[in-house]
This record gives structure tokens, sequence and C-alpha cells, in this order.
């Protein structure tokens, strides 16, 4: 089996959908433009986060106490100090019940001061907390998620003081590529009693959208072709006396087995989804409500479904909860009138709906794989595909190929190595699975010759992850068996990895020449150039090339400037 193929497997392991579970039809309602196109950008992860997360290692036994140990282990290591800011609970921390207002509640056993109380002791340590839920009707663990439940979990998550978020797949629910068939409107302001109704001649259309006659009741009309994006119809000019809240009525063609989905653009800014459950034919039209807001004077009303694939249901998805996370941490903050505590936004949908494609538009880093293990097939799998996506990054927005498992299984020091390494090159979230806790001595200093202290504390290889350019690396030779990655830096210079996954040791050589005619790579062609071995410290004046003898497993990572 090749290691993309082991690597892919992993999918089959993960429960993506629970079959005896119905999504609720939740409405949810974003401001357009951050909601289907444009960058998230809500100013925080400019470079990727560094940190650490409970599941690696410990998986679903947590507790608080453990939680808390982690983060002043994290400060008193040092590790803080080497940019580690965020300790992220990952499964198992929530009750199995909400509270009765619908919010998640932490473990009353294992997490019995609240959730709150744990953000507040991190912070006392200048460190953040992180957490998780599920874009599905319960996460892998099979706990409450937040599919449908986004509004409230974020505004749960804001008023704790959340500032790292993972959002993982599983127990999905694919949104419908299926609209309704509408057969007329009602808008009403149930306070003022001002109504509208249309029909389907009151409509706009455009693509595949039009006026459809049932074949066994020629008197019903209705506006069909909205299905899977192919097309859209507006009612304009809705002429509003007083703005407020409305109460939207679709009514529609009852009939078939599927849900339904639509998408309502009020004046090109507001969007509202609902989805529609599968109804059974006793009579023709059902009806289904949703609540909007209309601006005095004229309003213009788009009705279409976006979705057309597995894809599209998971960008829209996890673009519902992005909005939700940045609408509720800005109203925390101008409610409380305390400074505003923007979450990072971590998508964990492994790559099945293509992320790197939209996840830009809709979070801070996506999940480009299956999860990783503590095995070297499982680093380089990872690595052969998260490599290719280089294009895709940028400050704010980052490839993420999993979590670190530096310091966990039977890697060895060169694997570990190679794999800190390799996803500095890659410009990926550095978040750390390994016991912190074991870098404190029983005296209380830190082992600092601990090997796994040595790879994850070493500051200028790190420097290379968190370069503000934030330009991911690009293999610009391999054999199958060698790779030369090279990654531009600030100030002119470059980052240089030599990368063996041979078992044995090899010499390896890249002339200057190229890399620096690489279109991507600004550093000044010059007669001689300072290399620095990032790993051993030691710094060489080179002329025409680079040379080094590669560890099998192993990686040579320089970095280099011109004099």
């Amino acid at each position: 089996m090749s290691l993309l193929s082991e690597l892919f497997q992993t999918f089959k392991s993960k429960s993506v959908l629970n079959p005896g579970v119905v999504a609720k039809a939740a409405v949810s309602r974003v401001k357009y433009n951050n909601a289907v196109s444009g960058k998230y950008d809500n100013g925080v992860a400019l470079t990727p986060p560094m940190g650490w997360s409970s599941w690696n290692l410990f998986r679903n036994k947590i507790n608080e106490e453990l939680i808390f140990e982690t983060a002043k282990a994290l400060k008193d290591s040092g590790l803080a100090d080497c940019g580690y800011k965020y300790v992220n609970i990952d499964d198992c921390w929530q009750s199995s019940i909400r509270d009765e207002n619908g919010r998640l509640q932490g473990d009353f056993v294992s997490f019995p001061s609240g959730i709150k109380s744990l953000v507040e002791r991190v912070n006392s340590l200048g460190l953040k907390l992180g957490i998780y839920s599920s874009n599905g009707t319960l996460t892998c663990e099979d706990l409450p998620a937040s599919l449908g439940n986004e509004a409230v979990d974020a505004d749960t998550f804001a008023e704790w003081g959340i500032e790292y978020f993972k959002y993982d797949f599983c127990h999905n629910v694919r949104i419908s590529s299926y609209a309704p068939q509408i057969i007329g409107i009602n808008i009403i302001n149930p306070v003022s009693g001002e109504e509208f109704e249309f029909g389907p001649d009151d409509a706009v259309f455009s693509g595949d959208a039009r006026i459809s006659q049932a074949a066994d009741n020629s008197a019903c009309r209705y506006i069909d072709g909205l299905s899977a994006n192919m097309g859209s119809f507006e009612l304009p000019d809705i002429n509003v006396s007083d703005a407020g809240e409305f109460i939207l009525t679709l009514i529609f063609k009852k009939g078939g087995r599927i849900d339904k989905h639509i998408e309502i653009l009020v004046n090109g800014s507001e969007l509202y989804r609902t989805d529609l459950p599968a109804t059974k034919a006793f009579t023709l039209e059902g009806r289904h409500q949703i609540r909007i807001k209309l601006l005095q004077g004229k309003n213009t009303l788009r009705f279409f479904n976006p979705v057309a694939s597995r894809m599209d249901s998971a960008s829209v998805q996890y673009s519902a909860m992005a909005n939700e996370l940045k609408r509720a941490t800005k109203e925390y903050a101008e409610k409380n009138g305390c400074e505003e505590k923007p979450i990072v936004f971590s998508i964990c949908e492994w790559g099945r709906n293509f992320p790197w494609k939209w996840g830009k538009s809709a979070g801070n880093m996506w999940r480009t794989t299956p999860d990783i293990r503590p095995v070297w097939s499982s680093v380089i799998g990872i690595y052969e595909f998260n490599v290719l996506l280089y294009n895709y990054a940028e400050p704010g927005a980052w490839n993420d190929p999993d979590m670190l498992e530096v310091g966990n299984g039977k890697l060895t020091f060169e694997e570990n190595k190679s794999h800190f390494s390799l996803w500095c090159m890659m410009s990926a979230p550095l978040i750390l699975g390994n016991d912190i806790r074991k870098f404190i001595k029983p005296d209380g200093t830190v082992d600092k010759e601990n090997d796994t202290y040595r790879i994850l504390a070493n500051k200028a290889v790190i420097a290379v992850d968190q370069d503000s350019l934030g330009i991911p690396c690009r293999r610009i030779k391999t054999n199958g068996a060698e790779d030369i990655l090279v990654k531009p830096l600030e100030n002119d210079e470059v980052a240089v990895c030599f990368f063996n996954k041979a078992n044995s040791r090899t010499s390896m050589n890249c002339p200057l020449n190229d890399i620096i005619g690489k279109p991507f790579v600004s550093i000044p062609k010059a007669d001689k150039y300072l290399l620095t071995d990032l790993w051993s410290g030691e710094e060489k004046v080179i002329y025409g090339s680079v040379e080094a003898m590669v560890p099998g497993h192993g990686v040579r990572l320089f970095r280099i400037r011109s004099l």
C-alpha cells in the first residue's frame, strides 16, 4: 500500500454521518459578504498558531487539573516564551446534557469548576484556552455538538473567553442540494400588521429558475429550478413603511422524501439560511416560516440554493459557525465594555471537501488530511499531500496537516526532528500533543537536555514557521527518496531543507543558482552567502552550492542570506 493510500484509509474509520439523526431545521443569519466570499480576516493567526492539544496523548482521559497543569508546564518550561500560547481542550470536555438555556456545559465530574473558571486560570499564566466541538449532531465521541446550535454555542464560547476553537466533522448531516418548489410567499410585520403577498408571476428569474405547473393539478403553479445552484429569483421593490422584524412564510409544494434547503439574501447584505424537512403529501401546500429583518423603504429579496456538492455543504456549514463566532465576540465585548477576544477558528473536516479551496473565507486554518498518528508512515503520508498545497496558505489562513506527534509513539530522534522541520517549512500550525509536564524535573527545574524538549524549543527552527511573510515552502527537487524544499523568508533570506526519506544516510547538494533563480525567492544574487545550520547552530560562508550529509529519515535545515 502506498503512503497516500495508507493515509486516506483512515477516512473509513471516521463516523461522518449518523443516519438515525435528522438535522434541525435551523435558521442562521449572517453577513453575506463574510459568509460566501472574501477572506475571513478576524485579525488573529497572522502567523501559524502555536500551542498544545489534549487529544493526541490523552484522548478522553482529561480533566480541568490536567489542562491547568499542562498550561503551567508550558509557562514554567519556557515553551510559552517560544510562542506556544494556546492550551486546547479537545473532545470529551462537555457534559452529555445542555443546560436549561440550551448551552453547552463542562462535564460535572471532570470539569466541576466550569470552563469559564478554567479560562481565567489559564489566562492568569499569560496563555489562552481553546475548546472543541463538531459540525454535526454529535462530536466524534458522541457528545453534544454544534450543528443547528451555532449561535448559542458561539455566544457561550465568547462569554467564557475562549480564544481558539477546533470544529470537527463527525456526525455531519449534509445540506440538501434540493430547493423547495415555491407556490407563494407571505411577508408580515406581526406588530404593525403590514403584509405583502407574492406569487410566481411576481418573481424575476435567473438561470434555470422558472414557473412550472403540477401535472396532477393544473391549477398549481410554482417556482422551480432553484436546486443545486442552477437558478434563483428575486422579489424587487418591496416597499416597507417601517423597518423591523417580519415573518416570511414560504408556501411550497409538498411531496418527496428529501429535505430541502433555501437561502434568502436581503438587500444584498443579510443572508438567511433555512432547511425544510421532508414532507408527506396528504395536502398539496406546506408552510415554512422564518424571521427576517427589512429596512424602511425599498427592499429586495433573492432566493436560491448554492449547494451543488458535498463541498458546498461543508463550506456553508463552516461559514455559518465562523460568522457566529465573529458576531459573538464583537457583541460580548460591546455589551460588557471590554476588549474583544477574537477566536482562532480551526476547520477540521479532514480534507474531505477540499477545504483549501474555500477555507480562507470560512476560518483561520483547515485540516488538509485525516488524523495523524505517531508513526513514520503517517507523518510522511501527510507531508506528501500537504506540501503540494502551498498556493492556498497566507497570513491568517493556513493549511493544517494536523497536530504534532513529536515525543509520542516510537518516532526516533531524527524522525521527530524531520516531523518538526517539515511542519515549520510548510508554515503549519504547531500544536503539540505530548505530555509537557515531563519537561519539569521533581526539583522544579527544566530538563533542557530532553530530546523532545530540544526539538520543540528550537527558536531558530520555530522562526522559519513564524516568519512574517507566511509563505509555505515549495519542493523544487525530488527523486522520490530525497526532497529539496525552499521557503522564502523576510529580509530577503531563504530556508532550505534537505529531506531524506530513505533508511540510510545520503549526501545531498543543491546549486545556489537553482534556489536564487526561483521566481518566488527574493534573495539577491551575490558572490558569497552565509549559511546557518538551524539544528546545530553552525555558520559558514558558501559560494556555489549547499551540500550536506543527511541521515536516514532525517533532515538538514539551513537559513541562507547573501553577504
